[in-house]
């Protein structure tokens, strides 16, 4: 599934084969750009924020794009015939002389003014995986300009925006982007089961948002730099849980029609929980 660490490896395949090259071919399969032509300008870089990613260009133009579920960005030489990118789930093909980079099935696509990328993300809270996040545990830097200017570091800012929630299910929180930006539900699964809490606690009965956050930050750098882990829960119900042989459990948080799929073991995770 893509979250935050997915988008940090596809933006850093980007990189590697369009930064700083001339695009020879641009073919946006999008209905508001379509008639929009990125040919001839010079690739400064893709940054990812979040679940987003944001090429930019040397005129001062931003190509946006969303994974949602399904989406996926690849690269391939272009005398490759894959490079012909003919499938009809292909949604936008962006060519140097060298490589091809082709999206398919991606959720969103625009073309803005670099400037004015804060229209497209600006909702959201601070990524959990940048370099800038927290000065205790380390993230994963990336060059170029910053996308949003928040008026305090990431994390305590995150932790600001995580009071302002009150009771609200703490599975149900860390799926939210306007609180802390990348986290998906493998990762908010993982970072609960990992410090024990019921995915359903009360977000003000949590003792120590940091460590929740510091948490997720902590696997998902883990994922950007050697791979996805097996996974502890996520997954994996009905399986004994690595720690204390219980059978897991699959759930839902959060309310209809935005629930999502939650993994957790009923008796690891009871921190936060009803006293029976």
């Amino acid at each position: 599934m893509p979250e935050g660490d997915v988008l940090r490896r596809t933006a850093a395949r980007l990189d590697a084969a369009l930064a700083g090259q001339v695009l020879v071919r641009s073919d946006l399969r999008w209905p508001t750009a379509a008639t929009t032509d990125l040919t001839g300008r010079t690739v400064l870089g893709t940054r990812p924020y979040g679940k987003h990613l944001l090429t930019r260009l040397d005129d001062g133009r931003t190509l946006h794009t969303h994974l949602r579920m399904d989406g996926t960005w690849r690269v391939v030489p272009t005398a490759d015939a894959r490079a012909a990118a003919r499938h009809p789930r292909v949604r936008a093909v962006l060519g140097t002389v060298r490589w091809t980079a082709v999206g398919s099935l991606l959720g969103m696509l625009d073309v803005l003014r670099t400037r004015d990328e804060h229209e497209v993300v600006g909702h959201l809270g601070p990524d959990v995986l940048d370099g800038d996040f927290d000065d205790e545990t380390p993230g994963v830097p990336w060059t170029g300009a910053p996308v949003l200017e928040h008026p305090v570091p990431g994390l305590p800012e995150a932790v600001r925006r995580w009071a302002a929630q009150g009771s609200r299910p703490v599975g149900e929180l860390l799926l939210d982007q306007r609180v802390a930006a990348g986290i998906g539900t493998i990762f908010m699964a993982e970072s609960l089961f990992a410090l024990r809490w019921w995915p359903w606690a009360p977000a003000d009965h949590v003792d120590d948002p940091a460590a929740v956050l510091r948490t997720a930050r902590a696997l998902m750098r883990a994922s950007v730099l050697v791979g996805r882990p097996d996974p502890k829960v996520h997954g994996r119900a009905g399986r004994p849980c690595v720690r204390c042989g219980t059978r897991l459990r699959r759930d839902e948080v959060g309310a209809a029609p935005q629930q999502r799929p939650v993994f957790w073991c009923p008796r690891c995770q009871v921190r936060g929980a009803p006293t029976r």
